[in-house]
């Protein structure tokens, strides 16, 4: 599978952090123009990947609690499915972990309603907020996405073992597994992969 990244080269600045621009745009209110725009764009790629007899993937596009908290997020969705012709399945919702510090029955609600919708659902950067273990439990997710950070120090035991106990989990709550920042074959060697043959 893919993720779409919101990226912003400006003619005179050049390249614009999304850690700059996206707070920017939440504030403002511009974080639904700029969702409405990331979905169209994925689902109109993966239109054209069909057109040209490509098979195509799931692509994941970021979404924030401000957007989800809004009941616009449904309309530009599945205006965006229906355009392209493509299939829900098709389409992955990420929401990072630090996205649920304040979840509430609205955001709960609205993230059924699009696991209803037959989108799949991901925690991502899993670990580095302070959502914790229980939202796995209570929300309805498909994919973890686990973060690099867990990587840290993974030539030691303590860290590997923290690793794979967080993969076992997920996977045994029937959730696929992303382990982030597995980016050399030595780490893949030492046996990171391992908590998902499962998968």
């Amino acid at each position: 599978s893919m993720e779409a990244l919101a990226r912003w080269h400006h003619p005179l600045m050049g390249n614009i952090s999304p850690a700059d621009f996206v707070p920017i745009a939440e504030e403002s209110s511009l974080i639904h123009e700029l969702g409405e725009y990331l979905i169209d764009r994925v689902c109109a790629q993966q239109a054209a990947w069909q057109r040209q007899g490509l098979p195509i993937v799931p692509i994941a596009v970021n979404v924030s609690p401000r957007q989800l908290r809004s009941p616009r997020v449904f309309q530009y969705v599945e205006e965006a499915l229906s355009r392209h012709g493509i299939d829900p399945g098709y389409l992955e919702i990420e929401i990072t972990e630090t996205g649920f510090i304040d979840i509430d029955d609205v955001l709960v609600s609205q993230l059924n309603r699009l696991d209803s919708m037959g989108i799949p659902l991901a925690i991502d950067d899993f670990g580095t907020g302070f959502s914790g273990l229980s939202h796995l439990r209570a929300l309805p997710v498909k994919y973890v996405k686990i973060d690099r950070s867990f990587l840290e120090g993974i030539d030691t035991d303590r860290p590997l073992t923290l690793l794979r106990g967080v993969a076992r989990l997920s996977a045994d709550l029937g959730m696929a597994v992303v382990v982030e920042g597995i980016e050399t074959r030595g780490r893949r060697q030492r046996g990171v992969d391992a908590p998902l043959d499962r998968q």
